[in-house]
């Protein structure tokens, strides 16, 4: 027989959760937690995969632009040798000096203009991964309830 107090403490009473139901919230918030860490162990390696993606476009670009500092650079020393023949000598040494660093000078351009046009089609933003981040909340929310 139960007291008064038991019953009001839920003692006894139809109201205590059974063994049986117990089990199946931690079964259920087990599921959840093991859902949610797959979930965010997937988007990371998502992150991943999109940013080394691009982190490889970045270097050719790079490496475009230090094509460009090299021709630059090689433009600087025929344009000052050039410079230098044309003091020195007279007419014919120089004017081949002038040739040869104008077409490093045109290699420079066309190095730059490309390597900067791969830099700037680039995004580092990892585009996938957000979006699926963004589709996370409405598939988390339980399933809405109608009132009849």
């Amino acid at each position: 027989m139960t007291s008064v107090r038991d019953e009001v403490a839920g003692i006894g009473s139809d109201l205590a959760p059974s063994q049986q139901e117990k089990d199946a919230v931690r079964g259920f918030v087990s599921d959840v937690t093991r859902d949610v860490k797959q979930l965010v162990q997937q988007e990371v390696a998502l992150a991943k995969a999109e940013i080394s993606a691009e982190a490889g476009k970045v270097g050719k670009g790079a490496g475009m632009l230090g094509g460009a500092a090299f021709a630059g650079i090689m433009a600087v020393v025929f344009l000052s040798t050039a410079l230098w023949w044309a003091l020195a000598n007279v007419m014919d040494q120089s004017w081949a000096a002038l040739i040869v660093a104008g077409l490093w000078l045109v290699i420079a351009a066309v190095l730059f203009v490309v390597g900067r046009g791969t830099l700037r089609s680039i995004s580092l933003k990892p585009e996938r991964t957000i979006n699926s981040l963004k589709k996370i909340p409405g598939a988390v929310k339980p399933p809405a309830r109608r009132n009849a």
